[in-house]
């Protein structure tokens, strides 16, 4: 199926509320950056946290990448500053900042296979387990990020550690593909209203200062999130693809 019929198709999934969507438990969202979360699951993670449910967050990467010419902002400040962003923004959201997992592995180079992966699963595994979860949540495996494709690659390896747990992926980068891409058979999986969570998602996306705005003002190469991009997927539901076993 093309990449723009898929994600059309992604778009009118049936919308469904958490009991459906994750079953009995908690869930993981697993980003493979700081704020991938609040992009595609923000209204999720909201929700859920509203609901009760026990919610843990995985990000992957440490999103050193973003401003690689920085003099202000050192690899290891701008890791600091992006790591802290998150936690203001899941905090918005209702989490706990005990329940995020930095994993710290290089932004851009976040590995598919080997023992890098195999230890990123294994943590993965171990935040579903800590939450009874229902569900583990990661980037749609055709987003063209080398890091969204390598984070679902690592929840592929911890499935086997998490017998009868769901996955789900979340497109993020998925519009900017080539409309002609093949991308597989069409998506089965649901959608969730997150109208009544709009705002606090939006505020969430915004506490990524260092993305989508000019905090960072000495690299003009920087990484800025589109105005465009961010309506795109700050909009009344989330679209959640279901892995098949």
């Amino acid at each position: 199926m093309r990449a723009d019929a898929f994600l059309a198709a992604a778009d009118s999934l049936p919308l469904a509320d958490l009991d459906a969507l994750v079953g009995a438990g908690g869930l993981v969202v697993v980003a493979p950056h700081p704020d991938d979360e609040s992009l595609g699951c923000g209204g999720l993670i909201a929700a859920a946290r509203a609901a009760g449910r026990d919610v843990r967050l995985v990000v992957v990467s440490d999103g050193c990448g973003s401003h690689t010419h920085s003099a202000l902002y050192p690899p290891e400040k701008l890791r600091t500053l992006r790591e802290a962003e998150t936690l203001r923004a899941v905090a918005v959201l209702g989490m706990e900042p005990g329940h995020v997992t930095f994993l710290r592995l290089p932004d851009a180079h976040v590995p598919s296979g080997g023992p890098q992966a195999e230890a990123a699963a294994q943590a993965v595994a171990r935040a579903a387990a800590a939450c009874a979860a229902g569900a583990v949540f990661v980037t749609w495996r055709h987003d063209p990020h080398c890091d969204h494709k390598a984070a679902a690659a690592i929840v592929g390896l911890a499935r086997r550690h998490m017998p009868g747990v769901r996955i789900y992926e979340y497109p993020v980068w998925g519009w900017t593909l080539p409309p002609e891409t093949e991308v597989g058979p069409p998506p089965q999986g649901l959608r969730l209203d997150v109208s009544p969570y709009r705002a606090v998602k939006a505020k969430a996306v915004a506490a990524h200062e260092s993305q989508v705005s000019d905090l960072i003002a000495d690299d003009p190469t920087g990484f800025r999130l589109e105005p465009a991009m961010i309506e795109r997927l700050c909009g009344p539901s989330e679209r959640f693809v279901a892995v098949a076993e």
